[in-house]
């Protein structure tokens, strides 16, 4: 692959350094590198591949004159629709990990085991999908290519962390709390986190499902191309560093068996198998933190429907979910 000028905005927080650490660990092929973030952050020193970085603040002028050809964004919706525009501007491709264009027609969805086809399709913003869509996506795909999909019932288990850093703070300092007979500190969550669960991510719709939900729905029709697939999903955050887990049910349009469907996902890019249930052996946010793969497991006949199917999905949300897709997408970019 050829070098190229790349900004990381947002470079400051949780995806952002996750972003760094994942292409320098994949050796991402980077002339100049531009690290920015908003002015609290402004002047503070990073290191990447032995290098000093200062990081700078985010203006309107920050892509101006860089030759700047990928610019990942991690840095909120609000401000990758105030500044994807200069960047793009400057003739860079944004790829943008907020919601602010997942739902828009013109702006590709990506991810990359899924539809990397529709990269080329950008006209200069790609859009990074919700962490939870992303590894459901890459374990439905391979079976919906094999027997087709119809019906998604998905309860997803949320870590905290994918609230943003403060999150785990405040769940830590709960947990912390509790075990000293304290009073618990509640200001990033709705409820106390630590040992309960909150069933509601994000605001709910006149639907009575929360937006959390509807991105699962929306996010998975458009990345999969196929409006006809039903999802239903249940959304809940839980005391859980990091990592995120999902009870995912299926209808599928094809009758297809369990150990089928085991030797199709064996067979998938991005996809782990570890079902094991006679040895306790199946996948664990604690197992699967720092991993790249979407790992799969409890793999068995639904045995509410005719042709159903049960498994347990869990992904790093930081990683898979978030830093690295946006650079599996830049990867691709250099190779369609």
């Amino acid at each position: 692959m050829k070098k190229v000028n790349v900004a990381i905005v947002g470079a400051t927080g949780a995806v952002g350094e996750q972003m760094l650490e994942t292409l320098e660990k994949r050796n991402f092929p980077i002339d100049n590198l531009y690290l920015m973030a908003s002015s609290r952050s402004a002047g503070k020193k990073i290191k990447f591949k032995d290098k000093e970085y200062t990081i700078e603040c985010l203006t309107e002028s920050s892509f101006d004159n860089k030759n700047i050809d990928i610019a990942l964004f991690s840095a909120g919706a609000e401000r990758a629709k105030e500044f994807a525009q200069y960047a793009v501007k400057n003739n860079a491709v944004v790829i943008d990990n907020s919601s602010a264009f997942r739902n828009d027609k013109d702006i590709p969805l990506i991810v990359p085991e899924v539809n990397a086809h529709a990269i080329k399709n950008h006209n200069g913003i790609i859009a990074n999908p919700n962490c939870s869509t992303i590894q459901m996506v890459v374990a439905l795909n391979p079976i919906h290519k094999k027997v087709g999909i119809k019906r998604v019932v998905v309860s997803t288990y949320q870590a905290a962390s994918g609230a943003g850093l403060t999150a785990m703070e405040e769940c830590e300092q709960q947990m912390r709390e509790m075990l000293d007979g304290k009073k618990v500190t509640i200001e990033k969550f709705a409820h106390q986190l630590a040992f309960n669960l909150i069933p509601q991510i994000d605001v709910f719709t006149d639907n009575g499902y929360t937006k959390e939900e509807m991105k699962m729905t929306t996010e998975t029709k458009k990345i999969m191309e196929d409006d006809s697939i039903e999802v239903s999903a249940t959304c809940v955050r839980v005391p859980v560093m990091r990592a995120h887990s999902e009870a995912i049910n299926i209808e599928t349009c094809n009758p297809i068996t369990a150990k089928e469907a085991t030797d199709i996902w064996k067979n998938s890019q991005g996809i782990i198998v570890l079902d094991n249930p006679e040895n306790k052996e199946y996948p664990m946010p604690f197992f699967c933190t720092g991993k790249d793969e979407v790992f799969i497991g409890r793999i068995r006949k639904d045995i509410s429907t005719t042709n159903g199917l049960a498994f347990w999905c869990v992904s790093d949300q930081i990683l898979k979910g978030a830093a690295l897709n946006a650079i599996q997408i830049a990867e691709a970019m250099l190779t369609v």
